[in-house]
């Protein structure tokens, strides 16, 4: 019994030695000192925990970008915080190539080997683009980030403030081996702005992403999204029913 328990032991901290931690920085860590315990609070008064797996939205249109958790009993997501998004470059519609200042739409994950606390802009975070579904449409592009500074060139910027929240709030999720999807649509997809956007070239492509955008309105669980023939295609989970 001993021997096995040791085992078990082994592999447990095998297992966690094996996830890659996000990195750190003097910057990070003195925001660290000024705003964790604060952000922690904030949380706790929502009934959520940092630490807790984190989702992104962000909305074109509407120049919003939401932080999303994870409640620890239903496994549903929270709306945790709503920041402006102060600026992005080009217009409604995907990025597409290296060098057209126009900032990616799509399903993306953010991992520890995406982090930059020592960034130009305060603090950012590559949201991964591009990912299998751009590179299978032929597209381009790198160092597409989130970051603070309000200013873009192909990325989506938001303040010092806000891009400190959530840098906090990723890496923590990150840091407890949880990856944090960011999904971004070019405006909230409800039948109203559907068809008010219907003659845009994009709307085959929108209609795609919509499919993802429905996915989690009805189970508040981000959806797990892969490329196949050409398309997105999404895995929902349901949320943990209770039994009475």
């Amino acid at each position: 019994m001993k021997n096995a328990l040791s085992l078990v032991l082994i592999l447990f901290l095998a297992a966690c030695s094996a996830h890659k931690q996000p990195p750190t920085s003097e910057r990070l860590v003195g925001v660290k000192g000024m705003k964790l315990s604060g952000l922690r609070n904030e949380m706790l008064s929502q009934n959520l925990a940092i630490g807790a797996p984190a989702y992104i939205r962000i909305f074109k249109a509407e120049n919003v970008l939401e932080t999303w958790v994870q409640d620890p009993q239903s496994k549903q997501y929270a709306l945790f915080k709503t920041h402006p998004i102060c600026n992005y470059s080009g217009t409604l519609g995907p990025k597409l190539r290296e060098g057209d200042e126009q900032a990616p739409e799509g399903f993306y994950m953010v991992t520890a080997d995406q982090m930059n606390p020592w960034s130009k802009f305060h603090l950012s975070f590559d949201i991964g683009y591009p990912n299998n579904y751009d590179l299978a449409h032929g597209r381009s592009g790198s160092h597409l980030m989130l970051h603070g500074g309000c200013k873009s060139q192909g990325c989506y910027a938001i303040t010092d403030e806000a891009i400190e929240d959530v840098y906090l709030l990723t890496e923590a999720s990150i840091a407890n081996g949880h990856d944090v999807p960011v999904h971004i649509f070019p405006f909230r997809m409800h039948p109203r702005n559907m068809d008010r956007h219907n003659a845009s070239q994009w709307t085959p492509f929108w209609q795609n992403l919509k499919e993802g955008y429905d996915a989690f309105e009805v189970t508040k669980i981000p959806p797990v999204a892969r490329h196949r023939s050409g398309k997105y295609v999404f895995q929902t989970r349901k949320p943990k029913t209770t039994v009475f």
